[in-house]
């Protein structure tokens, strides 16, 4: 039986999509497709993550390791918590430069508006007194902020500053990711706490949770980005 060779001219297969985190530049991550979802989902995770910081500074039981340096910046500093937030962000990009990491529409955006959020969460949320109120809004703040690190990060337009720092160093010295985030918050939580932001019970969950929570829900939160179309 003859079979009947494949017309050149057929239609291309419809494109596939891919489920993995693409390592983009700033102008492919606007090219890859789905841009209206995928700027939707970085704007609610880059508001979710502001909220969730100003949560889990009014719990009162221990900021997650890079606000208690925030925190402490904005007691010596003329600054809020939420310009310290931007102003941290802008010196950690600047480390970038000789780690080689390029920043995406994502890291630009998380370096303005988590904190410009931050700000005006913390001026209509108020501390709770009871204790059961304050851990719930500390496990709450956690939870949804690992939601919202997933969102963003999910969205496909670039790691955080923090989150490229620390990809960056673990490129360049070839120690392990867990070392070299462990290192870096060692070091944030030390100079906070000197500065006099809030060490407690919440920096010791955050620390433990975050991670675990992000990996768990990042793979709900990344979008899928049309693969070439398949001949």
């Amino acid at each position: 039986m003859t079979t009947c060779p494949a017309r050149e001219d057929a239609a291309p297969a419809p494109a596939r999509r891919d489920r993995r985190l693409a390592s983009l530049g700033p102008v492919a991550q606007l090219r890859a497709g789905r841009l209206p979802r995928r700027l939707g989902q970085l704007a609610v995770g880059l508001v979710l993550y502001g909220v969730t910081l100003a949560m889990l500074i009014r719990a009162t039981l221990g900021n997650a390791p890079w606000d208690v340096l925030h925190q402490g910046m904005a007691r010596y500093l003329p600054l809020s918590i939420g310009t310290a937030v931007i102003v941290m962000s802008l010196l950690v990009l600047l480390l970038w430069i000789p780690l080689r990491e390029k920043p995406g529409l994502g890291t630009l955006a998380n370096s303005f508006v988590v904190g410009l959020v931050a700000d005006r969460a913390l001026a209509v949320l108020a501390a709770p007194d009871a204790l059961g109120l304050r851990v719930g809004l500390l496990v709450g703040g956690v939870v949804l902020n690992g939601l919202a690190t997933a969102l963003y990060i999910g969205s496909q337009f670039g790691p955080g500053p923090r989150d490229g720092l620390m990809t960056g160093l673990h490129r360049r010295t070839g120690l392990p990711v867990g070392v070299v985030r462990t290192g870096i918050e060692v070091t944030v939580v030390a100079l906070g706490w000197l500065l006099g932001g809030v060490v407690g019970l919440g920096t010791l969950l955050y620390t433990l949770a975050i991670g675990p929570l992000v990996q768990l829900m990042l793979p709900w939160c990344v979008v899928e980005l049309p693969e070439r179309p398949a001949r």
